[in-house]
């Protein structure tokens, strides 16, 4: 119907309700009849009278020249309903257990489908269609029935529901799932033996995050059901992270240019899968329009409307919905009712005409007094036989909904089985809402507070056979009672996709993130759609699809592919790697130099060039130059509390011996100079004694400094996290830098002193002066480590170590060749040098 038409309907249903509302109010108003009465189609008289709305025919609404025309079709689905109940209830009146003494009646009418006259069939059961003879009859009487079956789909509900439910006459539907009809604030009366959309909803959004589908399209009947179903499962995909593509309405009255449009629409989306929250009469339009514009290859998830539909299946010729998936009612058997159902010729003692018109579509045939005519239609007999016909009528694929009409009419006989009250249709209600029994097939029967049953549901998979019948195979379970994590459970049974494919389709907008990256939002488009981004240098995500990047501990670091935390490598400078072997070797090459010296002082000690300048000095020189050699060692490796400490004051205290030594030397040359000057007698006041003392001052300054650093604070091992960002340096914080350039300044000090005093001796009148040889060795001392520091203060890590060794064996070679080797030279190449004569500057010969 077009929407004006849905717009007029839906005013006389408040009309109707107005009017309701306003007879209740007058308790002596005189009641008239308005109108022609409403009569049923099918009705038997009872003690319990029960009250029957199905839509035998429904008006087909199609276009031809522009204009709507209406058909009406006569429907074997609503005659299966029909049927269920006029089971049930003989079933119930053929029982001495359930109601003994007590015959259930019924009166089903055919409301057409129109939500306007099911309004009026609704209160022509209530109030009955009698023409009362007297003009003071009151309107103020009992109930025609006890309880309604009906309606099948969810609108009607909603109006009958809404003129009943004042009147607390029990509306129990077998079909209507909209949700909104749980709300006992607008439907008081309405029970239902189908369970709400507010379950299917949310149960289709976790079969489709169960698949990874989370980019998805959406197209719903525009109606009640569809629109309250599909805003129900918008809002549980949200949740999920499921996004929509698009969401669009269909309705079977809409314009040809509006259905091309959502043709347009899917057409030009990426996602690949299609939720259809469609009535079984919309989907069938679908189907003809995709098959119109072949539109195939789609992923199908169903309601439980059109996914169990052996109709709508037989429509699908074109193989739309192949591979669809969608939740069904669980399967059901009610023994007996298919031998019932099929069993037609009983109708036409309950309703001649309504017989007539069936008989004649269930056979194709025609009755002489029947006013229809069709070219080469055979004539009816009345005697067909029912069981080589194969139609809509005889498939029985609808069981669970023929049951859910049976267990409507044996909630209300449960109910008349406990207390029979005609008048108390509020009691009527209550004790409905509270029955809670099992069927003889041993289906359970209860209702909650919202007048819902338990949501039950199972995962229906559409499977294609080779003769082209589609088989509804049973693929998972669904129960919503259960834990959130344990509601969907599939089946190990494998599945058909669309275009037979074996694999799970996919529908993203975009792809999953790999650990390693992050996902950031595409702007204008919804949070499915998003690029992956690297994380950044120090940061990780360990799982799929993280919105997050996680800055690893400060002692790790991010590994190439950026899903992980590894330690930071520690580096230090090793005896293992080149530089530190090379060093070390340096080291220790410079120590055996020294002893080698040393050695050869030792074997020469009593020759004029070594006992010169004090040998003892030269000896303690020697000595304080192979620590200088091996103090270097304690900066290689890696540190510790104590090589912190040693280091550096070992480095302090041995070079301050050495250059005291040095200085001891310098002082000598001096005073040996003033000595040879008439009438001098300084070299009493700087002899063997003076000079040792000199050494051991010098040096007992430097301890002390070092004894007040390692005491108020001393170097200590550090971890240095911010020179590198994937490396972890190991060195020695020097704790006091106030200690440190003391030490270091002290040796300056004292290295600036012999230097200058070296300088102002280097050009006495000995044949071998000492001095200038000191001279050249404090020249080197004090420009390595003039350079020194600006190279340790800019040199990273193990490298800034290396300097400071570097400085340390330079300016000991440095030392030790320019004081010593000269003298071995003498000692081993020129010994005809080595004479006192010669050294006093008289070994010259006489011309």
């Amino acid at each position: 119907m077009s929407s004006t038409h849905r717009l007029l309907e839906q005013g006389w249903a408040l009309l109707q309700l107005y009017m309701v509302a306003y007879v209740s109010q007058a308790e002596e108003t005189v009641c008239q009849l308005r109108g022609d009465p409403e009569n049923p189609q099918l009705s038997k008289d009872g003690d319990i009278i029960l009250g029957g709305l199905f839509s035998f025919h429904r008006q087909i609404d199609y276009i031809s020249n522009n204009l709507y025309m209406y058909v009406s079709s006569l429907h074997f689905r609503e005659f299966q309903f029909a049927q269920a109940m006029l089971f049930a209830i003989e079933e119930i009146n053929n029982s001495t257990d359930l109601l003994p003494g007590i015959s259930l009646g019924y009166k089903i009418y055919d409301i057409c489908g129109s939500i306007a006259r099911g309004v009026r069939v609704a209160l022509a059961l209530a109030n009955g269609n009698e023409v009362f003879s007297s003009s003071e009859a009151r309107c103020s009487r009992p109930a025609q029935v006890q309880a309604i079956m009906g309606e099948t789909s969810s609108s009607p509900c909603m109006a009958i529901s809404t003129v009943i439910g004042p009147f607390y006459i029990p509306m129990i539907s077998h079909f209507a799932t909209c949700a909104c009809l749980s709300d006992k604030t607008k439907y008081p009366s309405f029970l239902r033996t189908i369970p709400s959309d507010y379950y299917q909803s949310r149960a289709l959004a976790q079969l489709v995050m169960h698949f990874g589908w989370t980019w998805v399209g959406a197209i719903r009947t525009n109606n009640d059901y569809g629109n309250n179903g599909m805003a129900i499962f918008i809002e549980a995909a949200k949740q999920l992270g499921i996004c929509l593509e698009y969401s669009v309405s269909v309705f079977r009255t809409d314009p040809p240019d509006k259905i091309l449009k959502i043709v347009d629409i899917i057409k030009a989306s990426t996602s690949k899968v299609i939720v259809a929250f469609l009535s079984h009469f919309d989907i069938d339009m679908v189907i003809r329009e995709f098959s119109h514009h072949n539109l195939t290859g789609y992923q199908w998830v169903g309601s439980e409307s059109w996914i169990f539909d052996s109709q709508t299946a037989a429509m699908d010729r074109h193989h739309i919905l192949d591979g669809a998936i969608g939740l069904s009612i669980p399967q059901a058997h009610v023994s007996g009712m298919r031998e019932f159902m099929l069993d037609v010729k009983p109708l036409n003692s309950i309703s001649n005409e309504l017989f007539t018109e069936f008989w004649e579509k269930l056979f194709s045939c025609e009755f002489q007094w029947s006013n229809l005519s069709a070219e080469n239609q055979r004539e009816c007999t009345g005697h067909e036989d029912l069981s080589g016909v194969q139609n809509s009528f005889t498939d029985m694929s609808l069981m669970p909904i023929f049951n859910n009409v049976y267990k409507g009419v044996y909630a209300v006989a449960h109910k008349y089985g406990v207390n029979f009250e005609h008048s108390l249709l509020w009691s009527v209600y209550h004790h409905i809402k509270q029955v809670n029994f099992k069927t003889k097939d041993g289906d359970e029967v209860y209702f909650n507070e919202y007048g819902d049953p338990a949501a039950k549901y199972e995962i229906i998979n559409w499977q294609p056979t080779e003769n082209g019948i589609v088989d509804f195979v049973t693929v998972g379970l669904h129960d919503s009672s259960l834990p959130a994590d344990k509601q969907l459970n599939l089946l190990n049974k494998s599945l058909i996709w669309a275009k037979n494919s074996q694999k799970v389709p996919l529908s993203v907008c975009s792809e999953k993130c790999p650990p390693g990256t992050r996902k950031v939002l595409q702007k204008g488009k919804p949070v499915c759609c998003y690029d992956c981004v690297r994380c950044a240098e120090g940061e990780i995500s360990n799982i799929t699809d993280s919105i997050t990047c996680v800055r690893c501990h400060s002692e790790f670091w991010s590994n190439e592919r950026r899903d992980a935390c590894v330690k930071k490598e520690a580096e230090f400078l090793s005896y293992e790697e080149i530089m530190g072997a090379l060093l070390t070797a340096a080291s220790l090459f410079g120590t055996c130099m020294t002893a080698v010296v040393a050695f050869i002082f030792f074997r020469y000690r009593q020759t004029p060039i070594v006992r010169a300048n004090n040998s003892e000095l030269s000896f303690l020189l020697l000595f304080s130059l192979s620590l200088c050699f091996l103090c270097s060692l304690t900066f290689i490796g890696r540190p510790s509390e104590w090589s912190c400490m040693l280091r550096h004051t070992a480095f302090g205290i041995t070079f301050v011996l050495c250059i005291s030594c040095v200085l001891g030397k310098t002082i000598v040359v001096l005073m040996a100079f003033r000595a040879t000057l008439p009438g001098s007698d300084v070299m009493k006041w700087f002899g063997p004694s003076q000079q040792k003392l000199s050494v051991l001052g010098f040096t007992l300054i430097q301890v002390l400094i070092c004894i007040l650093w390692l005491t108020i604070n001393p170097p200590f091992p550090f971890k240095n996290l911010l020179l590198y960002k994937d490396k972890i340096i190991l060195e020695c914080a020097l704790g006091s830098a106030v200690g440190f350039w003391a030490v270091l300044g002290y040796i300056g000090l004292l290295a600036m002193l012999c230097f200058i005093l070296a300088f102002l001796a280097r050009k006495l009148p000995d044949n071998f002066n000492e001095a200038k040889f000191i001279t050249f060795s404090m020249l080197i001392f004090c420009a390595v480590w003039i350079t020194f520091i600006p190279a340790y203060v800019s040199s990273p890590g193990k490298f800034s170590v290396a300097v400071e060794i570097f400085a340390i064996l330079a300016s000991s070679f440095g030392l030790l060749i320019c004081i010593f080797i000269p003298k071995c030279y003498i000692i081993l190449l020129k010994p005809e040098k080595n004479i006192k004569k010669n050294m006093m500057g008289k070994g010259g010969s006489k011309p």
